[in-house]
């Protein structure tokens, strides 16, 4: 991507290290991919401290609101990962939020920095190919590890540029202050999930006074080290699992239902760790053990129970599924470059290890808070990306001094990032932070149910925040705003493209 002169408006900035403060425009035309929406480009500095130095374009995308006369503004949303595209949020935000809110608010996404369409950390797949296997069993895999990123980063920097040492969501909040500005508002209005929550607890600490509303949906908690955060990780897949579990028992429309699921379970880790157990479609190639728990933790994210049970089934011998996701995990790319999107977390968490032994230990902790799922497969598998990485946003407890309420919400059986992740983060925001409580399962809670969809649009609209301690329990099939199907026991049917995606890391 051409290294472009930034915008005299983009580059000004306040005494106090504050980002844009100028009235920098973009350029709005239909999108090529969705029509409906409009797409644009956004200049930013590749390093804030140099804000006259080279920059990048920025993807922006937004849906203008549907009733004019009732429009409040610009509503910034964030999808997460690290690595989601706020752009195609954006295409997909009829499906994600109400009609009151598409009414009211002109829809705004876009890819942070390093990702999708807004200049992505790219390197050479000859390189990320060599990748050894993630799971360390051993100090000669601890080695091999070392070696391997260190050619991996080097490779990686060489392609991505100079933006490779600046994709932290410290960058990234102060790009969405730039995104504010040229937008036109003069305080922001976001909603974030899962990682763009970061981005969101980023923007309070940098600019508290330039906040309209803040809604952060299945939060990070930014303090955690390695081993709270692996602990963490741990302690919520196991929740989610037992969860599922319950579910099995309880309903007979699980197809395991009167089976032991913890025993197959296990039977299954078991063939895994032997090297027995194949991805029917895939016949030639074993499935890991690290593959096979990226299954519970996929399974129980939306969640989706109904196709973890049946995959479970299948993979002991049973049917196959109605529809079979994919093979989960990372896997050799084709093509010239592979994304590593992981850089964003490993710039934004210390999650390096000094030594086989350190990382064994962390591992045994986990195995002993997981007893079924054994880890979390998401941290484990980005964890050794990070070895020789520089974490340029260092972990710390957050500091809120603005005077804007900001709402935060998480569901009680979240896998991915755990409930007390927001209710940590709640309390490190002080008592401008309100946490609202969803008594049910999965990953984000807007959408899930009416009583805490109707909190997060009347806190956006309104500014109206619910008393501390409030919580939502689980609605009918006849709440839920996406008016999905509804599965036995309110449990949520297989979003294929989401766990698709998932999958595909």
């Amino acid at each position: 991507m051409a290294v472009l002169p930034v915008p005299t408006a983009v580059a000004a900035t306040e005494p106090e290290g504050g980002t844009a403060t100028g009235r920098s425009s973009i350029t709005w035309a239909p999108c090529t991919e969705e029509p409906e929406a409009e797409c644009g480009k956004l200049a930013v500095p590749i390093d804030w401290a140099k804000p006259d130095g080279p920059s990048i374009e920025l993807a922006v995308a937004r849906r203008k609101a549907t009733d004019p006369a009732a429009r409040v503004g610009s509503l910034v949303i964030n999808p997460g990962g690290p690595g989601g595209s706020g752009v195609e949020a954006v295409y997909g935000a009829p499906g994600s939020y109400t009609e009151e809110l598409q009414r009211r608010f002109d829809i705004v996404g876009f890819d942070p920095r390093g990702v999708g369409r807004s200049h992505p950390v790219i390197c050479s797949a000859s390189v990320y190919n060599q990748m050894p296997h993630t799971v360390m069993a051993s100090q000669a895999d601890y080695d091999a590890w070392n070696l391997f990123t260190k050619k991996l980063h080097k490779d990686c920097r060489a392609r991505t540029g100079p933006l490779y040492d600046h994709v932290d969501s410290v960058d990234v909040a102060r790009d969405m202050d730039a995104l504010r500005a040229a937008l036109g508002e003069d305080k922001l209005t976001y909603y974030g999930i899962s990682y763009g929550t970061l981005i969101g607890q980023m923007y309070a600490e940098l600019f508290p006074d330039r906040i309209r509303a803040l809604a952060l949906d299945s939060n990070m908690d930014h303090s955690l080290g390695v081993a709270g955060f692996l602990s963490t990780e741990a302690i919520a897949v196991e929740d989610a699992f037992d969860e599922f579990v319950g579910w099995c028992e309880a309903d007979t429309s699980c197809i395991l239902h009167g089976r032991d699921v913890r025993q197959m379970w296990k039977d299954l880790l078991a063939k895994a760790r032997s090297g027995e157990l194949y991805y029917p479609p895939s016949p030639n190639r074993p499935m890991t053990e690290l593959q096979l728990i990226y299954n519970a933790a996929l399974g129980t994210e939306g969640p989706d129970w109904r196709t973890l049970s049946e995959v479970i089934n299948w993979l002991s011998g049973g049917a196959e599924p109605s529809w079979v996701p994919p093979l989960p995990g990372r896997g050799p790319v084709e093509g010239d470059v592979a994304d590593l999107p992981t850089r964003i977390l490993c710039q934004d968490y210390s999650l390096r290890v000094r030594s086989y032994a350190e990382y064994a230990a962390y591992m045994s902790v986990s195995n002993r808070l997981a007893p079924d799922v054994r880890y979390h497969p998401y941290p484990i598998d980005d964890l050794p990306i990070c070895l020789n990485s520089t974490t340029t946003n260092p972990p710390h407890e957050l500091k809120y001094t603005g005077t804007a309420p900001i709402l935060l919400g998480s569901s009680l059986h979240d896998p991915a990032t755990p409930y007390m992740w927001s209710a940590n983060a709640a309390r490190q925001l002080g008592p401008k932070a309100v946490l609202l409580t969803y008594e049910g399962w999965g990953h984000r809670i807007y959408g899930k149910d009416k009583c805490q969809t109707d909190i997060f649009d009347e806190y956006l609209i309104s500014l109206k925040v619910p008393p501390h301690g409030t919580r939502c329990a689980v609605g009918t099939p006849e709440q839920s705003m996406l008016k999905r199907q509804q599965l036995p026991q309110k449990t949520w049917p297989s979003d294929k493209r989401h766990w698709a995606a998932l999958a595909g890391r």
